[in-house]
């Protein structure tokens, strides 16, 4: 990690909340409200997500799975995402999701008119901007915690270790 940490703090609790909490807790607000809010589809959602964690390099955000009334993404979506161009597991808006994910991470600069045209085929121009401030979000925070090295060092619920206590 590249900060040094109380040992008693959870590491993203610490940062996002205490560090620079006029800050942090704005952020995380905006962050929360991504999932809280959005009216997008569980599978572009989490196409574009997931393209954002796996560019990053987030470990944490690679290792999450979003949940809506108990439903979450196959156990080989992070793969199809990978292969977002050749996946026969994606229908048009999915695969334009992670597609957009890429572009808006790796090349805003080239997202040209053509993409542009497919993108109004299938989204709203709410949805676009939707998609937009889900993928800036995901962008900024994922990549703050892999830089910082928070991703390594925490660990999503369903992956800790119970602690024993005595009796």
């Amino acid at each position: 990690m590249i900060i040094d940490l109380p040992e008693d703090k959870d590491p993203i609790m610490y940062v996002w909340g205490e560090m620079v909490p006029g800050i942090g807790i704005a952020a995380s607000k905006f962050a929360g409200s991504v999932y809280e809010h959005t009216t997008l589809g569980l599978r572009e959602f989490e196409a574009a997500r997931l393209r954002i964690a796996q560019i990053n390099g987030c470990l944490f955000c690679q290792d999450w799975r979003t949940e809506r009334d108990g439903a979450t993404v196959e156990d080989t979506f992070a793969d199809a995402v990978t292969a977002w161009r050749t996946t026969p597991s994606f229908d048009d808006r999915t695969r334009l999701a992670a597609e957009y994910a890429e572009r808006y991470a790796l090349d805003h600069h080239g997202l040209d008119d053509g993409f542009w045209t497919r993108m109004k085929q299938h989204y709203s121009d709410r949805e676009i901007v939707e998609i937009s401030m889900c993928l800036g979000s995901w962008l900024a925070f994922g990549r703050l915690n892999h830089v910082l090295g928070l991703d390594a060092a925490c660990v999503l619920p369903s992956h800790a270790v119970p602690q024993q206590t005595g009796h």
